[in-house]
């Protein structure tokens, strides 16, 4: 086999540089001779490792990554194997330790050939097996052979920062079962010329925005959940859960708010120290909320020369509430940061069809969008930057963390009083800025009367209330007659080991939510740009030191994060401690009634929804009928239909064919 004039037999490895300017990305086959499918799985990654190629191929096992260079630019390639050969490995993300373990394999007499933390990986698992996935501190998805055992490892990182995904398949002899895999959808779709649409995945994506893992709009299709591990070897497959937060809690007892303080803050000063380490320019995504500034606060405090930072605005001025600006300038002065600010405007033709590109599957929280523009503006000038993801499940950052804990004591109100607050409620307008509290009393004096749980499934999802149970079109009908997909949020909410409301909330997020969303979010829209985002607040070693602060403490009176405001004290100016909440959100419902209906109208016309018959087409009216009176905010809803129609419209050809056969099956 020969490409671009390389010889490829046996054992392996070339290196191709690309000139496209267009972070890393990591596939591969495992269980099949045939790695075929390798070369073009790779070109569906070339946004995110722009600089480098490489690929390792052997009997039964082909291994691929795209490199964007962070660490070691000039050792770093992939694939990285150990001295003897045996042990090969490619990675997507970073080991933040990887110099303290650099130092122990050395002092062992190991010989390591570049400063890169991948090889560190590679010879840290030739001494201690699956055991070295354990002492890795970072973000991250790793693929690794192992040539003596005769087994190959996926691993994802503790809290689903980096993404992978597979399929396991059978060969076309039926002789075997092999395993391909990548870090995005599109890729693995290359190896997979008969992928068919799983039905219920459109259901939950219509419910939460995006499908939760472990499983994808793709039948057969799925992810590795956080801390979770694949081992693959003579045709098994077996999954591994190393890592579970839930498991910290049962290994210590609860710090004073005296102890918390101090402890929190050592630890945290330390993880964002750690997520300083580069070899290439580095900036900060600053929203102006407590969580940024407080990234910024001590990258002042560890860096000599002045912080890059970024933020997104808005010029209309009944968008000026979703707007943190004016905060982001004040730190930007404070901290005496190099500042850059992008004013989004929505774009119908090519912003939010660049979003649901670069997302690579339905998704449709709209913080993708200004997420995609600051990433993009950063990339001009820094190739790895923060962001403060994580810090509102860490600390207790949403209202419906406060909404919950209300509920409890809501629930001891008679329930003929609390059905008639429900009914009372439903005649409240919805406004759509950010702080909408209208809808937010809604929301909670509509779900009083309803078990905890179920609350807590109101307040995460999106199909309304009046049609549950009535919405589906004709291909989606029959399967959720009378009922309805359960959530994996549900299960988890009576799995966390509390009895707090608020801190089941902010478990169950930490596993759902933040993976499912926040982090698939930044993760796609940051490597569309070649972007390395990294996110010091999902560190394992800081979330357990946050989940050692009863919920009633990270949630103080009426305040959210009121721990960690109080933490701060003396790091961030008063100004900042004191600003309520704002969220990084778009004025969507807005956009819709004027600069995005047309494209709504378009997008969600009677005969596209009732085409593809995921929904009547009567909801979709509703929705809009509903959106652009006023009378109720479904910007969520409507947004969610779009993107799902605009993602079908950007299939490949023949893809679409082959997605409506499978829908209908």
């Amino acid at each position: 086999m020969h490409v671009n004039g390389k010889s490829w037999n046996g054992e392996t490895v070339a290196r191709l540089k690309r000139e496209s300017r267009e972070m890393c990305g990591i596939c591969g086959v495992i269980g099949q001779d045939d790695g075929a499918a390798l070369q073009p799985m790779l070109q569906r990654l070339i946004h995110r490792g722009p600089d480098e190629e490489g690929i390792y191929r052997q009997a039964g096992i082909a291994l691929g990554a795209r490199r964007l260079r962070v660490i070691d630019p000039v050792g770093g390639q992939q694939p990285v194997r150990n001295e003897r050969g045996t042990v090969w490995a490619v990675m997507n993300g970073e080991i933040y330790n990887y110099r303290e373990l650099r130092e122990q394999l050395l002092s062992k007499g190991h010989r390591l050939a570049t400063r890169s933390d991948t090889e560190v990986l590679v010879h840290l698992y030739e001494d201690e097996g699956f055991e070295a996935f354990r002492r890795l501190q970072g973000m991250f998805a790793v693929a690794l052979w192992d040539h003596e055992r005769r087994v190959a490892w996926l691993v994802r990182d503790r809290l689903g920062i980096k993404p992978l995904y597979y399929a396991i398949r059978q060969d076309e002899a039926g002789r075997g079962t092999f395993v391909v895999f990548s870090s995005e959808i599109p890729s693995l779709l290359e190896a997979l010329p008969d992928w068919r649409l799983r039905p219920e995945g459109v259901a939950e994506y219509l419910m939460h925005l995006y499908v939760p893992g472990p499983t994808t709009m793709i039948a057969g299709v799925h992810q590795l959940r956080p801390g979770e591990a694949m081992s693959i070897s003579d045709g098994r497959v077996e999954l591994v859960r190393y890592y579970r937060p839930d498991e910290t809690l049962y290994h210590h007892d609860q710090w004073t708010i005296k102890e918390a303080s101090s402890e929190v803050l050592r630890t945290f000063e330390e993880t964002v120290k750690s997520h300083l380490v580069s070899d290439v320019p580095l900036g900060l995504f600053l929203s102006g909320g407590i969580d940024s500034a407080s990234l910024l606060a001590i990258m002042a405090k560890e860096r000599r020369e002045p912080i890059k930072t970024f933020s997104i605005g808005y010029e209309h001025p009944s968008d000026q509430s979703f707007s943190e600006l004016d905060s982001a300038r004040f730190l930007a002065n404070h901290f005496k940061t190099l500042h850059s600010e992008t004013i989004l405007r929505p774009d119908a033709v090519t912003l939010i069809a660049k979003v649901v590109e670069g997302m690579g599957e339905p998704f449709a929280d709209s913080s993708a969008i200004p997420t995609y523009l600051v990433s993009e503006v950063a990339r001009q000038t820094v190739t790895v930057a923060l962001s403060g993801i994580g810090g509102d499940e860490l600390f207790g950052g949403y209202p419906r963390y406060l909404g919950l804990r209300t509920a409890a004591q809501y629930q001891r109100i008679p329930r003929v009083l609390r059905e008639r607050m429900a009914q009372w409620s439903s005649r409240l307008g919805e406004h759509g800025n950010a702080r909408d509290h209208a809808a937010r009393l809604k929301r909670f004096l509509g779900n009083g009367h309803l078990a905890i749980p179920e609350q807590y499934r109101r307040w995460t999802t999106f199909i309304p209330a009046e049609w549950e149970g009535s919405l589906w079109g004709d291909r989606l009908e029959a399967m959720f007659v009378n009922d309805r997909p359960l959530a994996p949020a549900e299960i988890l909410f009576d799995q966390w080991p509390s009895s707090d409301p608020a801190d089941c909330a902010m478990g169950v997020d930490i596993q759902s939510y933040l993976p499912d969303d926040l982090l698939r979010m930044a993760d796609r829209m940051s490597m569309a740009h070649s972007l390395e985002l990294r996110v010091p607040f999902c560190d394992h070693h800081l979330l357990a030191a946050a989940l050692r602060i009863p919920a009633r403490v990270r949630l103080t009176g009426w305040q959210v994060k009121g721990f960690m405001r109080r933490m701060l004290r003396g790091l961030l100016p008063d100004r900042i401690l004191r600003a309520p909440k704002q969220g990084f959100m778009v004025p969507m419902a807005r956009w819709l009634r004027e600069d995005l209906s047309e494209m709504a109208h378009d997008l969600l016309a009677d005969d596209v929804i009732k085409d593809r018959g995921y929904v009547k087409p009567a909801y979709a009216r509703w929705l809009l009928e509903r959106h652009e009176s006023g009378h109720r905010n479904c910007s969520d809803q409507l947004y969610a239909l779009m993107v799902l129609e605009l993602w079908h419209r950007g299939l490949r050809v023949g893809s679409s064919e082959r997605m409506a056969v499978a829908a209908t099956s």
